[in-house]
């Protein structure tokens, strides 16, 4: 599990193709300090660390993760976005995120005014469903706020930091990013989904999972 507060960038050293996906490693500032079998987020992409040394890591992408996220794209010098795995006890200040991405948008504007900066992002139809105006939404591994939703088009705002910090300030048209949505808005709708599947009795307030429908109101997730 991760917040979506990108740690720190690293490079890519090098990309190689082995049997089931693709072997990478990157060099990073915490590289020292990781120990073989821990989580690291790539571009929002959960990854397990197999070596470490004082500069680097490395980690297999299996053809699954190729083929669902932009991990495939990545080249030798190339930066990444990255965040180890959320402790126990560590401050939550971004929101939940899997590491699990849902699909790839593309970067259709980053437009500086006196306003700030806005990304604005054609997403996949099927994600759109998840995604609300003041809600969450990692990309590459960076928790945002979305701003607006109009169509296909996600407009998210970024303040200077993240711009600095992140590869978000190195965005252009036309760039494929991973994005994953809000973990809550899947689980909400996989419990609306089961209700009809619910062992209660007809009328009652339980639903699939565990949570009533009188507690989902409560928490907001139901009107």
């Amino acid at each position: 599990m991760f917040t979506g507060l990108v740690e720190c960038k690293g490079r890519v050293v090098w990309r190689r193709r082995t049997h089931g996906g693709a072997a990478i490693r990157i060099a990073a500032p915490f590289a020292s300090e990781l120990e073989q079998g821990e989580s690291v987020s790539v571009n929002g992409v959960c990854q397990t660390v197999v070596r470490s040394d004082g500069t680097a890591f490395e980690v297999d992408a299996v053809a699954q993760t190729l083929s669902v996220t932009t991990m495939g794209e990545l080249v030798s010098g190339g930066e990444v976005n990255l965040e180890r795995a959320l402790r126990m006890g560590d401050r939550l200040g971004g929101h939940m995120v899997a590491g699990h991405v849902d699909g790839v948008a593309r970067v259709l504007e980053l437009r500086s005014d006196r306003n700030g900066t806005r990304l604005m992002l054609e997403l996949p139809t099927p994600l759109l469903r998840y995604v609300v105006a003041r809600g969450s939404i990692a990309v590459d591994g960076v928790s945002l706020t979305v701003a607006e939703v109009a169509g296909e088009r996600v407009t998210v705002a970024l303040i200077p930091e993240t711009l600095r910090a992140t590869l978000a300030g190195s965005y252009r048209p036309g760039i494929r990013v991973n994005i994953e949505t809000d973990l809550l808005a899947r689980y909400q709708e996989k419990l609306i989904e089961g209700r009809g599947e619910a062992s209660g009795p007809p009328n009652s307030d339980e639903s699939a999972g565990g949570l009533t429908e009188k507690r989902l109101r409560e928490l907001g997730f139901m009107g």
